[in-house]
């Protein structure tokens, strides 16, 4: 059994919970968030707390509740709080400048790149271009879209050229030495 499943998730004042069968629907101060999950998992709703049970004894059902209740704490922290992912930008020439839902980024290549902003994330461009803040209610959706930025241009080992999104860790290497 899942350690975490087993958990209760803590409903705040200010999120109206609605499940109808394996589909959840928040609605908080940021915004509305639905999802709908596997039939093995069933939710409840009992005292201010959404309780997530396996629905069978199968594997699946027990691998699955889990993940569930995570998902679903995700989305209550989301409608309440938000999410935000801060990226920095390194290098000489290298920014990020906004054109309407667009995010045009100068990584060192011989063309510049055009990101569509997916609905529901913000962006924000601050320091001449050099550190981007990107928010939204959904952690997948942001998450989504820090990871696809940073694939562009990953931070170079030796110099520490590139795209960072702050907080996770960058493998850095010596150079060469002169013996």
């Amino acid at each position: 059994m899942s350690r975490i499943g087993k958990l209760p998730i803590t409903i705040p004042e200010k999120v109206d919970v609605s499940i109808d069968g394996s589909t959840i629907k928040l609605k908080g101060p940021k915004g509305e968030l639905t999802k709908k999950f596997v039939n093995d998992v069933s939710f409840e709703v009992d005292d201010g707390q959404i309780k997530v049970s396996p629905a069978n004894k199968t594997r699946f059902a027990n691998a699955m509740y889990g993940t569930s209740r995570s998902i679903v704490n995700g989305m209550v922290e989301g409608v309440v709080n938000g999410f935000t992912k801060e990226i920095e930008i390194s290098g000489v020439g290298y920014n990020a400048t906004l054109k309407g839902k667009t995010l045009l980024l100068k990584l060192g290549f011989s063309h510049d790149i055009n990101y569509d902003i997916p609905d529901g994330v913000t962006i924000t461009v601050t320091d001449n271009g050099t550190k981007l803040k990107i928010e939204g209610i959904d952690k997948q959706i942001v998450g989504q879209a820090a990871a696809s930025i940073r694939h562009y241009h990953p931070v170079e080992p030796y110099k520490g050229k590139g795209v960072h999104i702050v907080g996770q860790h960058e493998i850095r290497k010596e150079g060469k030495t002169v013996a």
